[in-house]
């Protein structure tokens, strides 16, 4: 019981400290690992904690007990037969060590496993559609390859540690019958106390053999710990300052000198600085890795500035609440990410508490409404992990329908219809014109026919924002955007 509480409380709070860490956490560790530290190395420290203590007690005073009555018996002969246990204490330090080290590799490599088969199958169509089947698997088999080593090593110490107790029992056996034996020729031991002794001494055996089942697992137990340690020592980059307030958001929006970069890269953003006024639609263009996502990522605060400041409303987002200021910004991205749930579950995660009128109302405004209505499930349909049953088409409503449920005042549009066809796409811009009415809204677009109707257009360079206007008064200024324009459309 008490091994299963502490393993429960301690991937609870593993669990609630991952959902704090940042972006770029993330960015630098294979979520196969994460996922190897919330099971399997909690499972190895719930076996010592619920074996461990109990196991050590038992053996314990079960060795102290036969210590006092061989003492009592003959104090000369019991202390000949424990002249072994400070060899054996040693060994199992030594023993110890390089279980510990071993088995932490070993943890290291099922975590190795686990990013490998979630890479592989989770792009099972990835690699199947260029019948990279037998690439995969040599890639599986290295992994295999490493932790089977791994493994191996740990029970060659395993088995050295048995061996060297194993030899060690029997000599403290061999002690008690060769100076028993002298005792009882000499007179300073009667027959039946050496009887009595020769039976205590393998009783003596009984919890050294429990102390060294409990030293085995032990290195697991340590080396899951200190997994576990590395991520809660692991401290947020990003939380709540301490003066963090709750705001209700209007929409104006100001950068202001932001510069940026990621960990070990150049800068992305180098002292960008604008305003947006609330209600505002500004859209972003410019070559790929200018830093357009970068620029929107850093307003909900998933990435930490460098230097300069963005406020909401007058407002620095880092004295606000992280809680609040996500609440109230909704981004709708290519690349739609969707829970293996329901279309209900899916929708409502934009509101948790959303009744089932406001779910049916938000994929109505959203054009899903005729899709869910053809399902013989309706809202209960499962949509399959990441929404795989789904069209992209389906999955980008399925993504405004959230919005229109969460109903942010600020709006974040990434490419939310680049992987879209021309049809589907008038269908969805439909939609996203009227998610996008009173609010401030951020759009990210290569495809400029998407954003011609922006209140205001940026052009995005790796030097800052070089053009800015709108859709007429960029093409009539026959700079970059005019350009791309004319690249588009000829």
């Amino acid at each position: 019981m008490l091994g299963i509480n502490i393993e429960t409380d301690m991937r609870r709070k593993l669990f609630e400290h991952m959902q704090k860490l940042s972006f770029g956490y993330y960015d630098n560790h294979k979520t196969g690992h994460s996922i190897s530290r919330l099971t399997k190395d909690l499972e190895e420290i719930g076996e010592v904690a619920h074996h461990g203590p109990e196991d050590v007690f038992v053996a314990v005073m079960t060795l102290v007990g036969s210590f006092i009555l061989m003492l009592t018996i003959n104090w000369k002969l019991a202390i000949l037969a424990f002249l072994v246990i400070p060899l054996l204490t040693y060994l199992a330090i030594y023993f110890n060590k390089k279980m510990t080290i071993t088995f932490r590799r070993m943890f290291s490599d099922v975590a190795d496993i686990n990013a490998r088969v979630e890479d592989s199958i989770g792009g099972i169509r990835v690699v199947q559609a260029f019948a990279n089947e037998k690439h995969e698997q040599k890639q599986f088999a290295v992994n295999n390859e490493n932790y089977r080593h791994t493994k191996l090593r740990s029970y060659k110490i395993m088995a050295q540690n048995v061996t060297a107790n194993y030899m060690l029992m029997r000599i403290i056996t061999l002690f008690t019958l060769l100076f028993g034996t002298f005792f009882v020729l000499r007179g300073e031991l009667t027959n039946g106390e050496f009887v009595a002794f020769i039976l205590l001494s393998n009783i003596l055996l009984g919890p050294i053999q429990k102390i060294n089942a409990v030293i085995e697992s032990y290195p697991k137990g340590i080396a899951g710990f200190k997994r576990y340690c590395e991520i809660l020592d692991t401290v947020p980059d990003i939380k709540d300052s301490p003066n963090a307030k709750e705001i209700s958001v209007n929409g104006a929006i100001e950068y202001n000198q932001v510069t940026f970069g990621y960990e070990g890269q150049e800068k992305v953003l180098q002292n960008i600085s604008f305003h947006i006024r609330k209600g505002e639609t500004i859209a972003f263009v410019g070559p790929s890795g200018s830093g357009k996502t970068t620029l929107c990522s850093l307003l909900p605060r998933f990435y930490e500035l460098e230097k300069g400041s963005i406020c909401i409303d007058g407002v620095d987002i880092r004295d606000i609440k992280l809680e609040s200021l996500r609440s109230q910004i909704g981004i709708v991205q290519q690349d739609v990410f969707l829970f293996s749930g329901s279309i209900r579950e899916n929708i409502a995660y934009g509101k948790l508490d959303a009744t089932d009128d406001e779910i049916m109302e938000a994929a109505r405004r959203a054009q899903l409404d005729e899709f869910v209505q053809t399902q013989p499930f309706g809202l209960e349909t499962v949509i399959g992990e990441r929404g795989v049953k789904l069209s992209g088409g389906q999955k980008q409503r399925l993504a405004i329908a959230r919005m229109f449920l969460k109903n942010p005042p600020i709006l974040i549009l990434d490419e939310a219809t680049s992987a879209l066809d021309t049809e589907t796409e008038v269908a969805i811009q439909q939609s996203l014109a009227e998610l996008s009415k009173g609010r401030t809204t951020l759009v990210i677009a290569h495809r400029l026919a998407t954003i011609k109707n922006a209140d205001r257009i940026m052009v995005v360079t790796k030097e800052g924002i070089a053009e800015q206007g709108n859709h007429e008064e960029l093409i009539e200024a026959e700079g970059i955007y005019s350009r791309l324009h004319y690249a588009q459309f000829g």
